[in-house]
């Protein structure tokens, strides 16, 4: 497994809104290339933190209106969600390192 969960609208409730746990959601455009470059590290986390982390893509062009929902303004974004609730954000392409120092601590308190 360890592998990004493509979400969308219609599956964006379950997937994420219901699930317990942390999950971190890409919200992603394919024509921002900045998210082009942090997706290969994404799919590197998704595997990495298989079993205590979920990690979600959700492309803003196909998914406007939950994109709105959330405010956002730039991509990528990323927000973790803990128990269907927004908990951080990073908006803006970052290190593999930074990622990680934000969903470890984030586990941390969990």
């Amino acid at each position: 497994m360890g592998q990004a969960l493509k979400v969308d609208a219609a599956t964006w409730e379950g997937a994420v809104l219901k699930t317990k746990g942390l999950i971190m959601v890409d919200f992603w455009a394919a024509w921002c290339r900045p998210c082009l470059m942090i997706a290969p590290t994404i799919e590197e986390l998704a595997t990495e933190y298989a079993g205590r982390l979920t990690v979600a893509k959700l492309n803003t062009d196909e998914n406007p209106d939950v994109a709105s929902r959330y405010q956002i303004m730039g991509i990528p974004t990323l927000i973790f969600f803990r128990d269907g609730k927004p908990v951080e954000k990073i908006v803006g392409a970052a290190s593999k390192q930074q990622f990680k120092e934000k969903i470890d601590s984030l586990l941390a308190v969990s």
